[in-house]
């Protein structure tokens, strides 16, 4: 038996393949941006490495370790992760049914088992212990793992050349942290509400290659939504509705043409728009501009649906000694029926959230309890011991609950009249935070669960009226290693989450579905709002000192703040 660590970066060549494509899809690297609008679409070319194939004489652990180096290169599915395999294996072998994702390849321990190795050996055993960190389903959906070793089999052989090859491995690929992103690239499957008022995103990670807009269509008519979203969005894609043929070309204007199968005649005009527009949405991130939906080659003129997009504020809700309201330039516009009574207790309030009409906040004051106010009116909200601070939906809902008591969430109508939430995070022991989503869809909280603090997700569940019921399951984003101390929506798809990690201030700006990012924070930081994109994050820091980032920086701002607020969704 033969053991080792290893110990040395990737096997790879040193030669990076620039591939032009019309169907490159988003960057990876960079500040994070919500999204050009439609028509917009601007796409950088697509770059990546290119493994090494077997070498001659190689040993059983170092064949195995080329395989997973070869991991690095998709292309032609994977042609040179295939060579390591057997003939036999290399025709069966699934790279797409998943990818495990591992710390560092540097830190993954081989130990080979290769029974009369000097004796003319034939066959034998590697095993490859990994510090997994997350995993991508074979849908490509992506969750985050807390850390835990996992173990690797593979058994080896050798062939009529003398060379070992690899005869027995799992389906799927297994990528390091920091390579994943080079491999992989993420894309936005779009889903409607229950309403079909609005489209809400759902991540997905394909592999960087050619033919990803025949890859998202496929995914979005044959697919579904992911577990956890499932419950909150529905598709327009009638079950028996399938495309006609296994690709989708994209000309050189950035048109797409879907050619459905035929029992999309029977449709009519409302489900045909709201086809197209499902489908125009998920494909802008693969640089489509416009879809064409044909059967038969005969154009169906689809229109477009009518969605409504989450609101854009470009301003920052803060509270000052004498004034609230939206500060925007050098003024804060106050909000009426609102400023002047938040003002009279300005020194007792601790947060604020406006709601999406601008006609009501939800407030927490000191001492804990929460109130709206509205109409220069103040209504007590919710009275229960150790609440943490309150979220408002786009539909006018208040969202409250104990830090200590995570089932007993509530959600109050505007006229004072509280819904249990059903099936409201039942692993939970404590949660910190809570953030209604801009399409009052999905559900972010920071919640202890297993002893481990998590920021995760989940689906809100409304029922006809759009009056909330349920929440769905509870999907894990990031585990976080620090203290959360505020978080926020920035646009659809990202959550920012500032930290206090070592005694340090950092912001975690966090995909749903998908990885993040880490940058540094104003030394005494207390909270954060969000936006529809990075830029129009602010931090408050313990002084009263606003801060934008620019950049990799932090400028200051208005000072004398005594509360940053935030606005619904975000």
């Amino acid at each position: 038996m033969k053991r080792r660590r290893r110990a040395f970066p990737i096997a790879v060549l040193a030669v990076f393949a620039v591939l032009l494509s019309a169907c490159a899809g988003l960057p990876t690297t960079g500040e994070v941006k919500s999204g050009l609008a439609l028509g917009d679409v601007d796409l950088p070319p697509d770059i990546s490495q290119i493994a090494a194939g077997p070498l001659e004489g190689a040993s059983p652990d170092e064949i195995v370790e080329g395989f997973l180096d070869a991991a690095l290169t998709p292309a032609d599915g994977w042609k040179t992760a295939r060579e390591f395999l057997s003939p036999d294996l290399a025709e069966t072998w699934r790279p797409g049914a998943g990818v495990t994702i591992d710390s560092g390849a540097a830190a993954r321990e081989f130990t080979a088992d290769v029974p009369g190795v000097g004796d003319g050996a034939q066959e034998g055993d590697v095993r490859v212990l990994l510090d997994q960190t997350a995993r991508v389903d074979e849908f490509g959906a992506y969750t985050e793992l807390s850390g835990d070793t996992s173990l690797v089999s593979f058994e080896v052989a050798k062939n009529d050349e003398g060379e070992w090859r690899i005869t027995v491995a799992s389906d799927g690929i297994i990528l390091d942290a920091e390579a994943f992103p080079q491999v992989y690239r993420s894309y936005a499957l779009h889903f409607f509400d229950q309403s079909w008022t609005y489209l809400l995103p759902d991540i997905r990670w394909y592999p960087r290659r050619g033919q990803i807009a025949t890859t998202l269509t496929q995914a979005l008519l044959s697919g579904a939504p992911s577990a956890w979203l499932a419950p909150a969005v529905r598709s327009a894609f009638p079950s028996d509705v399938a495309l006609a043929r296994d690709s989708v070309p994209v000309d050189t204007d950035k048109v797409a043409t879907v050619e459905l199968t035929p029992a999309a005649l029977s449709l009519d005009p409302t489900a045909l728009s709201r086809m197209r527009t499902q489908l125009e949405e998920t494909l802008r991130s693969a640089g489509v501009t416009e879809v064409r939906m044909t059967v038969n080659g005969r154009d169906l003129n689809a229109g477009r649906a009518t969605i409504e997009s989450p609101r854009t504020e470009t301003g920052t809700v803060v509270l000052t000694e004498s004034e609230f309201g939206l500060y925007l330039g050098d003024e804060i516009a106050p909000y009426p029926g609102i400023s002047q009574e938040l003002v009279e207790i300005a020194a007792s309030v601790a947060s604020v959230e406006i709601a999406a009409d601008d006609a009501r906040a939800a407030v927490q004051l000191k001492n804990g309890g929460v109130y709206t106010v509205a109409d220069g009116r103040v209504d007590q909200l919710d009275t229960r011991a150790g609440l943490i601070e309150p979220t408002m939906d786009p539909y006018g809902y208040t969202w409250t609950v104990p830090a200590s008591d995570p089932r007993a969430l509530t959600a109050w109508q505007s006229d004072v009249v509280p819904l249990e939430i059903a099936n409201a995070f039942p692993d939970a022991s404590s949660i910190s935070h809570l953030r209604v989503g801009p399409d009052g869809g999905r559900l972010a909280a920071v919640a202890t669960i297993g002893g481990q603090r998590w920021l995760v997700v989940a689906a809100i569940i409304r029922d006809q009226d759009r009056v909330p019921t349920e929440l769905g399951p509870v999907h894990t984003v990031a585990r976080l290693d620090g203290q959360a101390l505020g978080v926020s929506w920035v646009g659809a798809d990202d959550l920012s989450v500032l930290m206090d990690s070592d005694g340090n201030r950092v912001v975690l700006t966090q995909a749903v579905g998908g990885t993040g990012l880490f940058a540094a924070a104003p030394d005494t930081s207390i909270s954060i709002s969000g936006g529809s994109t990075s830029s129009a994050v602010r931090i408050l820091d313990a002084g009263g000192v606003l801060f934008a980032q620019r950049g990799t920086t932090w400028q200051t701002g208005l000072s004398d703040v005594l509360v940053l607020g935030t606005h619904t969704g975000q």
